[in-house]
């Protein structure tokens, strides 16, 4: 089986990782990369990595007669792309404009908690970073209807979250060696997060707050979530341990975990650790990968019926 896949998109951090993921998928054919601005190019001018892995040029334009399409476009630009695409096109949009499903047809793409409605959509919505970091921590407790009262998530991540165009806050010689707080108790993600929640534990009256931090490195996220709880530290890891057994990527760990076990990889690792009524969970994963472009190739899978690993067993890091 070949799935013919188009990316729209294609020249920016989340464009290039499913470039590389795709190019070496064993069922997928890329049939075009889109980008406006690199139109004419070989894609490994861009992501020069990729010298001696493809010939791909990008393309100044895009058609329907493909399996699946890939927006790897700015927030407000996906909406715009739907109704370009025959109905039997699946669609994997990576941008937020269709995370909220008040009045569509996408199916959001938090793998390991929609797998079974993943597999028989035709558009998926794929969660942000952040909120894949923080949701795949939180809603076993969500689920258990062990959520209670406030709820804070202390959340760094790489530069690589803020995309490829330039602003003050993404120079090196501003980042390097710096720490800061931006958009805290605001960020965009909330919404689909609390989203979630509403779903899965209807009577959580409390409130969810995500401090976000730009970190001094490139990629990586590290959540920090602190609430409380009566249970035990024993009752609270085995709610984990249950839920995400049969579960390819996600990983309990009794030891605390860091950013470089899932650096380059679609993992996300999960710490759990308790001081009286006070627990704290630790997620970690990666920005572009479990928290962009290596989840919508496993939700691309679960779409063709393909194993959910296909094309993502990455390698970490080397220290």
């Amino acid at each position: 089986m070949k799935i013919k896949a188009g990316i729209i998109g294609g020249a920016g951090y989340t464009g290039g990782e499913l470039l590389r993921i795709l190019i070496n998928h064993p069922n997928v054919v890329i049939d075009y990369v889109h980008s406006k601005s690199n139109a004419g190019k070989f894609v490994y001018e861009v992501h020069d990595d990729l010298l001696g892995e493809t010939e791909l040029v990008f393309s100044d334009s895009f058609h329907s007669d493909i399996d699946v399409v890939f927006f790897c476009v700015s927030h407000g630009d996906a909406k715009k792309l739907v109704d370009q695409f025959s109905a039997n096109v699946k669609i994997i949009d990576l941008s937020q404009d269709h995370r909220i499903q008040a009045n569509h047809s996408f199916v959001y793409g938090l793998t390991e908690w929609n797998k079974s409605a993943i597999k028989k959509a035709n558009y998926i919505a794929n969660p942000g970073c952040f909120a894949t970091a923080i949701q795949l921590a939180i809603l076993p407790l969500a689920e258990a209807n062990l959520l209670s009262g406030e709820i804070y998530a202390s959340c760094t991540t790489g530069s690589t979250g803020a995309g490829q165009s330039l602003s003050e806050t993404s120079h090196f010689s501003w980042r390097q060696n710096n720490l800061s707080v931006y958009k805290a108790f605001t960020h965009q993600h909330l919404a689909e997060i609390n989203q979630s929640i509403e779903a899965i534990q209807k009577l959580y009256s409390g409130n969810l707050h995500i401090l976000p931090q730009r970190g001094s490195f490139t990629r990586g996220i590290l959540a920090c979530i602190t609430l409380k709880s009566e249970k035990s530290l024993t009752e609270l890891k085995a709610i984990f341990e249950k839920k995400y057994k049969d579960e390819f990527f996600v990983f309990v760990t009794s030891k605390n975990c860091h950013l470089k076990q899932v650096v380059n990889t679609n993992k996300c690792v999960l710490y759990i650790e308790k001081n009286g009524d006070d627990v704290m969970i630790v997620s970690v994963i990666d920005n572009l990968l479990k928290g962009a472009s290596g989840q919508a190739v496993q939700n691309m899978n679960l779409l063709f019926g393909l194993p959910e690993t296909s094309g993502l067993k990455l390698k970490p890091v080397a220290f």
